[in-house]
């Protein structure tokens, strides 16, 4: 058992080292996310320092993958998905992208129900792409004033004044796309 655990131990430094490179971070950007020294960081990925749970759960946080995905944890056989919502303003969020930067996808629910007779628009930086499951959605863009129904799809720079609602009294269910640093959805090939 003791050799068994040694291995799994020694796998997790080769593992943080190449999730950290392959999402393009430094273990000085590491560091300051974490409040993990870089030394202590690299240690951990050269085998030289022992991982413990203090050192892994704010790695994974970071990192955003579960501490199983850091140890190598060995598949439970149960391919389920298991997503947290996150409710905010009202709202559900299903987060469907688990890596930090870069675009995130969420399904969004959005309560049906009287909106707001003056709803505030809202901008950020970033870039919106947005896909209507089910349901009708209000979209205040700027001057327009826009109802998408099921399979609408609305893009825009969320620089751009801009709020979202159900349009009646049943839910507004729908993908989004958000780049915070705005990341533009290519929604067609390009041709050579």
């Amino acid at each position: 058992m003791d050799d068994d655990l040694d291995d799994v131990l020694r796998a997790v430094g080769p593992r943080l080292r190449a999730l950290r490179r392959r999402r393009g971070v430094t273990q000085a950007d590491l560091a300051a996310t974490t409040g993990i020294s870089e030394s202590t960081l690299s240690r951990l990925e050269s085998g030289r320092r022992r991982p413990n749970l203090e050192l892994l759960l704010p790695l994974a946080r970071a990192h955003g993958v579960p501490l199983d995905e850091l140890i190598g944890a060995p598949p439970t056989g149960d391919p389920r998905v298991h997503i947290r919502p996150i409710r905010r303003f009202g709202r559900t969020f299903l987060p469907l992208t688990r890596r930090a930067g870069g675009l995130q996808a969420y399904k969004m629910i959005i309560p049906g129900g009287p909106g707001p007779t003056d709803p505030e628009l809202q901008t950020h930086e970033g870039f919106e792409w947005l896909y209507v499951l089910n349901g009708r959605l209000r979209l205040l863009l700027g001057d327009q004033d826009l109802v998408l129904t099921p399979g609408e799809v609305a893009e825009f720079d969320t620089h751009v004044p801009h709020w979202v609602g159900a349009a009646d009294d049943d839910p507004a269910e729908l993908l989004i796309l958000f780049g915070q640093q705005g990341e533009r959805t290519h929604v067609r090939a390009r041709t050579r």
